[in-house]
C-alpha cells in the first residue's frame, strides 16, 4: 500500500508541512525532513523551486527565488533525496510545476521519484484532464499518487471528476486567493468545508492556505482529514532557522 493511503487510514487529524528545497541553504533538505517526521509531522511536502510560482503568495514565491540563487535543480534534488528513505518512514510528496518536470522529463521525473522514495506529486498547473488522458498511466507505473486542487470556486461536478481519478487525497485549497495571504477563515470559507464535506466523496480532503497556527488548524480540520501548512513555516524558517521546528510543530499540533 502506498505510504499516503496507509497514513490517511489512521485515527487523526493529519498535519502536512510544506518547504521548499534549497531553503534557507541549499543543504538544508534533509534535516528539515528528518527534523518535521522526528517531530510528528504526517506528510511532507517537499517544494520544487520554480521561477514563476503562480499559486505561491510572497513568502513561498521568495523562498522559491532564493532556494534557485542558492543553486538547487530538480537534478541536485533528487540526489539529496538519495538514502532518504532510510531515515524517514511518512509520506513525501514532491510539490512543484509542470514546466521543470517537462523539461527533465516526465517518465525520467517519475522514475527518480520511484527511485528515491516519492509517494506523491502535487503539480497545480497540470489540468485533471490533461493528467488523465496523457499521464495518469505513467504516474501509476511509478506508484505516484498525483493530488489535485480544488477552490470554493470549483464546480460539483469536476470535483467529483477529481474524486473519480484520484486515490489518495484531495488538496482543498481554502479561498482563491495566492498562498499565505489570508489571517483566518471566514464563514463562508466555513460552509465552502461544510459542502465539500457533504459531497461524500470517496478521497479525504487535506486544507491548504491560510492555516498558520492551532486555532486555524483545527479550524481546517473540523470537516477535513487534516491539514497544510506551507507559508507560516517558511517563514519560521526564515526568522528563526532549522534549529527550531520542533516548537513550530508543538505549537501547532501537539496540543491539538
Amino acid at each position: 500500500m502506498n505510504r499516503i493511503n496507509k497514513k490517511l487510514q489512521e485515527d487523526h487529524k493529519l498535519l502536512s508541512i510544506y518547504f521548499t528545497a534549497g531553503y534557507p541553504d541549499f543543504g538544508d533538505t534533509e534535516k528539515i525532513i528528518v527534523d518535521l517526521e522526528k517531530n510528528g509531522v504526517d506528510f511532507i511536502e517537499i517544494g520544487l523551486p520554480f521561477s514563476d510560482p503562480l499559486a505561491d503568495g510572497p513568502t513561498i514565491q521568495e523562498s522559491s527565488t532564493n532556494a534557485l540563487k542558492n543553486g538547487m535543480t530538480t537534478a541536485k534534488l533528487f540526489e539529496q533525496l538519495e538514502g532518504i528513505r532510510n531515515k524517514v518512514e511518512i509520506p513525501l510528496i514532491m510539490m512543484g510545476y509542470f514546466n521543470p518536470i517537462l523539461q527533465y522529463g516526465v517518465e525520467e521525473f517519475c522514475r527518480k521519484c520511484e527511485s528515491v522514495g516519492i509517494d506523491g506529486l502535487i503539480i497545480p498547473d497540470l489540468p485533471v484532464d490533461v493528467y488523465h488522458d496523457e499521464y495518469q498511466e505513467l504516474f501509476e507505473k511509478y506508484g505516484l499518487k498525483n493530488i489535485f486542487l480544488i477552490t470554493p470556486q470549483t464546480s460539483d461536478e469536476r470535483i467529483r471528476f477529481i474524486d473519480s481519478v484520484s486515490n489518495g487525497f484531495i488538496y482543498m485549497v481554502s479561498s482563491a486567493s495566492v498562498t499565505g495571504s489570508t489571517s483566518g477563515f471566514s464563514e463562508d470559507t466555513k460552509s465552502y468545508f461544510k459542502r465539500i464535506n457533504d459531497l461524500q466523496l470517496k478521497n479525504p480532503q487535506i486544507v491548504g492556505f491560510g492555516i498558520k497556527d492551532k486555532e486555524t488548524f483545527e479550524q481546517a480540520t473540523e470537516y477535513a482529514k487534516g491539514a497544510i501548512i506551507g507559508s507560516a513555516f517558511i517563514k519560521h524558517l526564515n526568522e528563526n532557522g532549522t534549529e527550531t521546528i520542533k516548537s513550530f510543530v508543538q505549537n501547532v499540533k501537539a496540543l491539538t
